[in-house]
């Protein structure tokens, strides 16, 4: 191990971040009463990561995601090189480990925002530094632990708290089972036929939620999962990479919009979620997004407090 990689001594458990399953509940709480501290006391943690460096590899664009982790460490007195692979996939110029084995002599973690999964374990085996998931086509794990760091705040806890998630299920979708199934939550999703979440990733929630009295339920039905739920939550049809397909999902997924009709059928205190980019008068109505029930901005504010927590949390 290099020298520097060897000043990065955080537990084998906590030393990576790529699908969110490595973090058990004791973790996930603390990560969250770090979180609250760093949003309430920023300042006290202005040279937290003073002298540490991020390398951003992003095969796909960003607005949130970039801008917060960014923000998060130099706000921390630490720094971030930008690789843009938006143009050339990682890989294609030089091998996957090869990039990781470099980046492993120059700075103190990796933050990649890739396709394929498979790229961020690649990276994890050949680089002895931290590596976080800012997005892959499987799993997005710090927009789930931003989204229920954010219902926490509204509700004042989690377990039990019914998260209803309408639409694809996609990679927000497998966070948020694998993510709400570790802090008690009941989350529902409500997709077509053919376009549920893995199964894979279905079971190993269900798994945790044995342990945390959560509860996971796979349903067909919008109506259903809305019922009662005191957060909606839904995400484009059509994710980065399947634009070609857009028209055909407009017709299947026209029946699961979050609209008002719908909204109304959860708990009266119910809130709207979406991961954001928003397509307003697809996936959701403007009159739910816009309305003041929607936590958009506040789990978008989120993501750079919980993600200058995991920061710390693999960097510190």
């Amino acid at each position: 191990m290099n020298a520097m990689a060897a000043t990065t001594t955080v537990p084998a458990l906590r030393r990576d971040l790529l699908t969110g399953s490595e973090w058990g509940a004791a973790q996930i709480r603390e990560l969250y009463h770090l979180a609250a501290d760093i949003k309430a006391r920023p300042e006290r943690y202005r040279s937290a990561l003073a002298g540490r460096f991020l390398a951003l590899i992003f095969e796909k664009p960003s607005l949130r995601t970039r801008v917060t982790f960014e923000v998060g460490i130099a706000s921390m007195g630490g720094g971030a090189v930008f690789l843009d692979h938006t143009q050339s996939r990682l890989g294609e110029r030089e091998t996957v480990s090869d990039v990781a084995k470099n980046l492993d002599r120059w700075v103190h973690g990796i933050v990649a925002r890739v396709f394929e999964q498979s790229v961020l374990n690649e990276l994890a085996e050949n680089a002895s530094i931290p590596v976080i998931n800012a997005l892959s086509n499987r799993f997005h794990p710090c927009q789930a632990l931003a989204d229920f760091f954010t219902l926490e705040e509204r509700f004042g806890g989690l377990r039990g708290v019914k998260l209803a998630y309408v639409g694809d299920g996609n990679n927000v979708c497998h966070s948020l089972l694998t993510i709400g199934a570790r802090v008690g939550a009941h989350v529902r999703v409500a997709a077509p036929a053919g376009y549920e979440p893995d199964a894979e990733v279905v079971a190993e929630a269900r798994r945790a939620a044995r342990e945390t009295r959560g509860k996971i339920e796979i349903l067909r039905s919008p109506e259903e999962a809305v019922a009662g739920a005191q957060a909606v939550y839904t995400d484009v049809w059509a994710s980065m990479g399947q634009e070609n397909e857009t028209a055909q999902r407009e017709a299947i997924f026209a029946p699961y919009q979050v609209n008002e009709t719908l909204f109304a059928l959860a708990d009266p205190r119910a809130v709207f979620m979406h991961c954001l980019p928003a397509h307003r008068g697809a996936e959701v109505r403007a009159g739910v997004i816009d309305s003041p029930q929607s936590l958009v901005f506040d789990q978008s504010e989120n993501r750079l407090h919980v993600q200058k927590a995991i920061l710390l949390t693999l960097l510190g």
